[in-house]
């Protein structure tokens, strides 16, 4: 305890060690409809509908990831925050990300022009995806860039996801695991940047707690657009919805933090 009365912060130690806990055990490796998948237990249409409607989080990886840009200040960091947006969109036509994962969707049976219809989304799935684009709009740097560190559990998921599909799902051609195959090494680049941000911007335990809190948040989108994929059917048996249908203008949007000045305008800890 602090002589005015806030709680010290926490060593950078037991820090890291909150963080890396959020993340082992509430990421969605866990959730129900990602062990049936790793048990070989989805149906061609239930791994179909997983695809089509987690390219709906994929398209918005880029869009996130330039709302973060943009409340940075130095160069280094822009440079290399920049590198996550090329990741997924590519320096060229035909590379990144995105264009990997369309050729996932191509070896499951799913043309281009179905996984960019957007009208096809599940609602809890927008829902999900909108409410993360908006944390990540309206937070300080810090909490945006907390809530990415999902990615320290990623490259474990994905060394899972493709032993499973090559053992469970062999009618999905080998080249349409290479998204997962990349995110191996690009996922633990990516958290361990990500990780020695919010260690040096949290500075007092409320920033530490919030960036604590948003990496919960993080882990909850990705179970509840998990929970909108499993229950799929329920909604549509074709596995979209139709035209316009989805969520009030502003559903799914996470509450912001109240903000006080930090150390000049553009803190990335944005607070106390």
């Amino acid at each position: 305890m602090r002589d005015d009365g806030a709680a010290a912060p926490w060593r950078t130690p037991e820090f890291t060690e909150r963080l890396r806990a959020v993340a082992e055990e509430r990421y969605h490796d866990r959730h129900p409809f990602n062990i049936r998948m790793h048990q070989g237990e989805l149906t061609p249409d239930e791994l179909r509908r997983w695809i089509a409607n987690r390219f709906h989080y994929q398209r918005h990886i880029p869009v996130k990831d330039a709302l973060i840009l943009a409340k940075l200040d130095e160069p280094a960091l822009r440079r290399a925050w920049l590198r996550r947006i090329q990741d997924h969109d590519g320096t060229a036509d035909g590379e990144g990300g995105i264009e990997r994962w369309l050729r996932l969707g191509e070896a499951a049976g799913l043309d281009r022009p179905t996984l960019w219809d957007a009208s096809r989304v599940l609602p809890g799935v927008r829902f999900a995806v909108e409410g993360y684009v908006t944390f990540c709009r309206l937070r300080p740097a810090l909490d945006a860039v907390a809530a990415s560190l999902t990615e320290l559990s990623a490259p474990g998921l994905m060394r899972t996801r493709i032993a499973a599909f090559e053992r469970h799902y062999p009618w999905i051609d080998a080249d349409g695991l290479a998204y997962f195959r990349a995110r191996i090494g690009q996922g633990g680049r990516d958290s361990e940047e990500a990780l020695a941000l919010v260690q040096a911007w949290a500075r007092t335990r409320r920033q530490q707690e919030r960036a604590v809190a948003a990496l919960a948040f993080k882990c909850e989108v990705l179970w509840a657009l998990l929970d909108a994929v499993d229950q799929g059917d329920r909604v549509n048996s074709g596995g979209g919805v139709d035209q316009g249908a989805g969520l009030a203008p502003g559903a799914g949007v996470a509450p912001v933090a109240e903000v006080t000045p930090g150390r000049g305008p553009r803190d990335p800890a944005g607070g106390p």
